[in-house]
């Protein structure tokens, strides 16, 4: 146990187990994606000035604690975990009442949002029903080959940047919109990845997750194809932004350096896949989610200006 952890179970005893199962270390890159889609609507230039901020911040705080915090919640209540999960080592087990919890920390979120634009509001909510049918039996849909992906695909890789746009009421732009919609294939190539550590435990519990139905060798190639597309839209959105190799050559670079940051986490991963243990798949995981930070950051210098 952390030093950390042992102190908060000092302050707060065993409350401090819903606090964890909220996973806030990830809450800084859900922050960070949220925000993207903020900085993509107002231009660094709007940023600068503070434009659209304080719903901007509204809007990225109950997306990331409410709604992400709560379906992660609501996740480990019907996962009951015993080995690490994704931001989260050696989980506590799942209080009682962390569905409950976590259902109405979602709710309490989408209450919140009223005085945000109706776009966010609609997305919010799409994303409520989508957490829902994920984790909550009878549906539990993390437990169907293929629909986790789609689901995580659509909920992650595109509304959560989404949101920070729709927060600030402003129109969506269509090159910029373009760049949106390319992070849903991006976090296609992500996902498997991200339970490639876990296959063992999933298999043992009977979810037929995309990653016990490919194997490591086919979740890793079917992330490379899914990046493969995802980088082809960000491409579009260049085209559609009117780049050309002279004056926007740096734009092209930029995003040459991050497909080039992907390949360099994938392609030795796929290479020693078959003599990799779960703790090596566990580090990969982490280095495709700098990967995805680092995109985060190409996207924006790229497409912000």
């Amino acid at each position: 146990m952390s030093v950390a952890r042992r102190a908060g179970y000092r302050l707060l005893g065993t409350r401090l187990d819903y606090f964890l199962h909220l996973r806030p270390a990830e809450w800084p890159i859900v922050a960070g994606h949220t925000a993207l889609g903020y900085l993509l609507a107002v231009g660094l230039a709007g940023a600068r000035t503070g434009a659209h901020l304080a719903e901007a911040l509204l809007g990225i705080a109950l997306w990331v604690v409410c709604l992400n915090g709560g379906t992660l919640a609501l996740n480990s209540a019907f996962d009951r975990d015993e080995g690490d999960i994704a931001y989260l080592r050696r989980p506590p087990p799942p209080p009682r009442g962390l569905a409950v919890g976590a259902l109405l920390l979602m709710l309490a979120g989408q209450a919140a949002a009223v005085v945000l634009p109706s776009a966010y509001q609609i997305a919010y909510a799409t994303c409520v029903v989508l957490s829902v049918l994920y984790s909550v039996p009878p549906m539990r849909l993390k437990a169907v080959a293929g629909a986790d992906w789609i689901i995580n695909m659509i909920g992650f890789g595109t509304l959560t940047p989404y949101a920070g746009w729709a927060a600030t009421g402003l129109p969506l732009e269509p090159a910029r919109g373009l760049a949106l919609i390319a992070f849903c294939p991006l976090f296609a190539a992500l996902y498997p990845l991200t339970q490639i550590y876990q296959l063992e435990e999933d298999i043992r519990r009977g979810d037929r997750t995309l990653a016990t139905a490919l194997g490591v060798g086919g979740s890793l190639d079917a992330a490379a194809a899914a990046l493969a597309v995802a980088f082809a839209l960000f491409a579009g959105a260049g085209v559609a932004g009117g780049w050309d190799l002279g004056h926007h050559a740096w734009r092209w670079l930029v995003l040459t350096l991050a497909l080039t940051t992907w390949l360099a986490v994938l392609l030795p991963w796929r290479r020693d896949a078959a003599r990799l243990d779960a703790p090596e798949h566990q580090r990969g995981m982490y280095r495709a989610l700098a990967a995805w930070a680092v995109t985060d950051l190409a996207v924006l210098a790229a497409f912000g200006g």
